[in-house]
């Protein structure tokens, strides 16, 4: 959701990439290391071609140096995608999908494009998967009252999209609440 400037006080999606990268994902890796200790933990051994469970961070840096193949997350795939989407446009709730599904897989999408199996059409999914979830929360947010909001399964980009709608209208709401004639 495109926002005017003003309401712009959340996280941005850069920020969001940035602390989903902390998630682990599965390498293919071209090259032998041991293990590694970093200030958020110990990673490794790598040894070619077992795979091996690293943070996104460490993924997208070996596979930049082209030191790695990146196994996609098993719920990054044109079936998975397209059985959320088919439940997405069915069902009135919001399917359940990895809580930070949209930052991880535009960080493959740019990255690992390669390693992935078919990444047009994971392309196409994940923006007709994001469109129907836009809806769903525009028509949530149209149902809106005083008390709250209730959008269970939402991610954490789309959380953070609507947190400045919601703030703001509960506001608006909780004041209509305390002194409705003086708002008038």
């Amino acid at each position: 959701m495109a926002l005017p400037q003003s309401l712009r006080q959340s996280v941005t999606p850069p920020e969001l990439e940035l602390i989903a990268s902390q998630e682990l994902i599965d390498v293919v890796p071209l090259i032998s290391m041991e293990r590694t200790a970093f200030i958020s933990g110990a990673y490794g051994p790598l040894r070619p071609p077992n795979k091996a469970r690293i943070p996104l961070w460490m993924a997208v840096n070996l596979k930049l140096k082209k030191k790695c193949h990146i196994v996609a997350p098993d719920w990054f795939n044109v079936d998975y995608l397209q059985t959320r989407l088919a439940r997405e446009t069915s069902e009135p709730v919001f399917s359940d999908l990895p809580f930070r599904f949209a930052e991880i897989s535009k960080v493959l999408l740019d990255v690992a494009s390669d390693d992935l199996e078919n990444p047009d059409k994971l392309r196409s999914l994940l923006k007709d998967l994001r469109e129907a979830r836009q809806a769903k929360c525009r028509e949530g947010l149209q149902h809106i009252d005083h008390s709250e909001l209730s959008l269970p399964n939402l991610c954490s980009m789309e959380i953070n999209e609507i947190r400045p709608f919601f703030i703001e209208s509960m506001s608006v709401l909780t004041r209509l609440v305390r002194n409705p004639i003086a708002d008038r």
